[in-house]
């Protein structure tokens, strides 16, 4: 997996994370459910082997790779990859001169060479996948090597026919001869001289040799030689002399059968031993590429994210899932959902300790972080955004869990202690710490002053630090002390239940005594324990929970506030749009005014160009000047006129347009795109919403940013629609939603649905392609129950079948 030698770098070099980390945080289960996705034990064995990486370059190269079969897949074009067997011994056996491989054993290579096939067909011409690209560049498919095999080969490792000419003219002069012998033997049988010392009358074969069933108390009365005895000791089955030279004529048949088959097998087995070398190099791509594309579907089933690598220490984890607890809840089909965490460290702040109640979620939150480092480092996608972000660290150092050991003669807290101080001489800046239920396993005063020590010096080594404790006294250590953060794991107190929401900024409580009288300790036992805890440990919890119910208070009316901020927002883009809707009326107004003042002024012009002629002699030159006036006014009434007519941005001109620019429309009075550009009769197609339109050059302006109106047809529209002789539907009754993310597809959906039921339509038809199921799945959650929607069907073969969802609408 991390030597892939021929595609461009060097096999890349392991992060310092030890083993016994990466178990304890369970890595080597997660990565057991990836290798259910593999094609192979090689490749299985591969995605044993992932490790963190160490550098950040071969890091997100991994990545990369990662990324763009993840978005193959999306497009509804996996890697076509399919089961095959691990070569690497047969290319060890095949490596010495004169080497010889059984036939079953070359069949095995044809899977391998028609992966490499279809891999470099699919990837060769792609322009989205750059870096998968760099991967294939060298795979070449050995295409005689393969035509060879599949010519030679079933997929037994039997030998066709069709192998060479020679084995096939061998194969049938035996199957004529078997056939001659077959008949001879069928009319012995016959035979009445015969067959009254048959045992049956079936023809069957012995030690290569055709021979009939004879009683053993007659066999001397048919003569022949005898192959073989029945296991009852009643049969005897005799070769009869009639067939026996035929048989050794069909022998040396077979014995020359048997020198071809050998020969081909060698010819074969050589040329696999002069593409050895390189056949080795390719099949280790493949099993890389195998590796990452069971990671892919992993990560496909799960929604994982590309995750950023930094250099700078910072943690950041958004809407992070646990992968194993999601695979757990999904095959216990219980319904329950991971609540995401959120959380985000770094900069001044090095240390964070999370507290809370029991079965809170707090190792749950820790080992997530870890989790998703670990498969981050390693090249993986993550189960949270693709904002998460994570550190490029060096060390991963864990000490979660009971480490209670008898065979060391260590108890809990020693095995605690061992381990921290182990973390101790590891830790530094390029560190991550984990530490669970820090300070614990005995006296609690004890315990606690050991743990604010020993978070004193994680902090100053610079590592960063996730750690949980129930400890009151660290709490305020952690509240004291800068570039240290209190967090808390939220639970409710109405029905005393954990709700798995990390809180930062706020210590929790343990709620112990609250969970004791939930689970049935007795009343009686509680208040007893309420008064020997102590005012002042009372009055600190106490004070929690009042800090938590003001925040809850502070939370509500933050949330009113950005819904009413919403609602301010949403009225003011309300008022703008009806505020330039009242300006453009006002300009076109204005500008029908000017027209009709032009045309007026004209008409006058014309009268006194007439007057004129009349008085020529009489007032020219007075007339004359009343004609100048008359031109000035209508020059300021077309100047007027065009001022109201000019667009801010001007008039485009079509020869600097092209299909696909986006342009303002008058007619329509909104942005479109262009479709086609007729030069020859200056007009120009757009698309407005679901239509395309023909309207004048003259009718277009740069871009205003303003959208058609779904579900209305302009006057415009409809004037170019009659022009062309012909109605469109207001809506389409077709959606093409293939190779779409599924939120992309979901966006899209949700308006096509209301203009169908706007425009009438009864129902419509939703195209998603089959693909891994996950786009098919998503639209069909969307229908279910959706008010516009009375019910849905998939295809008819002639409509699609499976790949197309069909919506009746109420």
């Amino acid at each position: 997996m991390d030597c892939i030698p021929g595609i461009g770098f060097s096999a890349p070099e392991r992060g310092g994370v030890e083993e016994s980390s990466l178990r304890a945080l369970e890595f080597d289960r997660l990565l057991e459910h990836i290798c259910s996705f593999a094609h192979s034990d090689a490749t299985r064995q591969s995605v044993r082997e992932l490790r963190p990486l160490a550098g950040k370059e071969d890091i997100e190269r991994r990545l990369g790779h990662s990324a763009e079969i993840l978005l193959m897949a999306q497009k509804g074009e996996p890697l076509r990859l399919f089961s095959f067997p691990d070569i690497t011994p047969l290319m060890a056996r095949v490596r010495p001169e004169g080497a010889v491989l059984e036939g079953f054993e070359l069949a095995g290579l044809i899977a391998v060479l028609q992966i490499i096939a279809e891999i470099l067909l699919q990837t060769e011409e792609r322009e989205d996948i750059p870096r998968l690209r760099e991967v294939t560049a060298s795979l070449t498919g050995f295409p005689n090597l393969l035509g060879a095999l599949e010519r030679s080969l079933d997929s037994e490792g039997g030998i066709l026919d069709t192998a060479s000419f020679a084995l096939s003219e061998i194969r049938g002069r035996i199957r004529r001869l078997e056939g001659r012998i077959r008949r001879k033997l069928e009319e012995m049988v016959r035979e009445e001289s015969v067959s009254v010392f048959l045992q049956d009358t079936f023809i069957t074969s012995r030690s290569g040799r055709w021979v009939i069933p004879v009683r053993m108390d007659s066999k001397g009365q048919v003569p022949g030689v005898v192959h073989d005895v029945s296991k009852s000791g009643e049969t005897a089955f005799i070769e009869p002399l009639p067939v026996i030279h035929l048989s050794n004529e069909l022998e040396n048949h077979m014995a020359e059968q048997r020198a071809e088959e050998i020969r081909i097998l060698r010819s074969l087995s050589a040329g696999v031993r002069e593409a050895a070398e390189e056949l080795s190099v390719q099949y280790r791509i493949i099993v890389y590429l195998d590796t990452l594309s069971s990671v892919a579907r992993l990560a496909d089933s799960l929604r994982m994210q590309i995750p950023r690598i930094n250099e700078s220490g910072v943690t950041r984890l958004v809407n992070a899932r646990h992968p194993l607890l999601t695979l757990s809840l999904w095959k216990a089909d219980s319904g329950r959902q991971v609540v995401p965490l959120d959380v985000e460290m770094g900069g001044g702040n090095t240390v964070m300790v999370i507290t809370g109640s029991n079965a809170g979620g707090k190792t749950i939150a820790i080992k997530t972080i870890g989790l998703l480092l670990a498969m981050a480092l390693s090249g993986m996608p993550v189960p949270a955004d693709s904002s998460s972000d994570f550190p490029l660290v060096r060390s991963l150092l864990i000490d979660i869990g009971d480490e209670q050991s008898i065979e060391s003669n260590l108890s809990t807290f020693s095995a605690h202690v061992t381990n921290i101080a182990k973390i101790l001489r590891g830790a530094d800046a390029r560190a991550l710490v984990l530490i669970d239920e820090l300070g614990t396993g005995t006296d609690p005063d004890e315990g606690a002053a050991l743990a604010c020590a020993v978070l004193k010096e994680l902090r100053s080594s610079g590592a960063t630090v996730f750690a949980t404790t129930h400890l009151t006294d660290i709490k305020g250590f952690v509240h004291r002390t800068e570039g240290m953060l209190n967090a808390s794991m939220e639970f409710d107190q109405d029905t005393l239940t954990p709700l798995y929401r990390l809180r930062v900024g706020e210590p929790g409580q343990s709620h112990a005594l609250e969970i004791a009288r939930k689970y049935g300790l007795p009343v009686s036992i509680i208040d007893s324990a309420k008064a020997m805890l102590g005012g002042i440990k009372g009055e600190f919890d106490n004070l929690i929970a009042d800090l938590n119910e003001k925040r809850a208070q502070y939370e509500r009316g933050l949330d009113e506030l950005r819904r009413q901020r919403e609602d301010a927002e949403e009225r003011s883009k309300r008022l703008e749009i009806l505020l330039a809707e009242a300006e453009a009326r006002q300009k076109e107004l204005l500008a029908k005014a000017y027209q009709e003042a032009s045309v007026l002024v004209t008409g006058i012009k014309r009268e006194m160009h007439a007057l004129l002629e009349e008085a020529r002699r009489q007032e020219r030159e007075k007339s004359r000047e009343a004609l100048k006036q008359a031109g000035r006014i209508q020059e300021e009434v077309d100047r007027k006129r065009r001022e109201f007519l000019k667009e801010d941005d001007g008039v485009p001109s079509i020869d600097e347009l092209e299909a696909g620019d986006v342009v303002f429309v008058r007619s329509l009075g909104c942005d479109a795109p262009i479709v086609e550009i007729n030069l020859k009769h200056n007009r120009v197609k757009v698309r407005a919403g679901n239509m395309e339109v023909e309207v004048p050059a003259a009718d277009l302006r740069m871009k205003k940013g303003q959208k058609a109106q779904a579900g209305r047809e302009s006057s415009a529209e409809r004037g170019h629609t009659a022009e062309r002789g012909h109605t469109e539907e207001a809506a389409p009754s077709r959606l093409h939603l293939v190779g779409l993310r599924v939120d992309e597809a979901l966006s899209r959906l949700e308006p096509f649905l209301n203009h169908a039921s706007l425009a009438g339509l009864t129902e419509v038809t939703i195209i998603h392609g089959m693909g891994t199921g996950i786009l098919l799945k998503a639209v069909r959650e969307h229908l279910q129950g959706h008010p516009l929607v009375r019910g849905f069907r998939s295809g008819e073969p002639q409509e699609g079948g499976s790949g197309v969802t069909v919506a009746a609408l109420v």
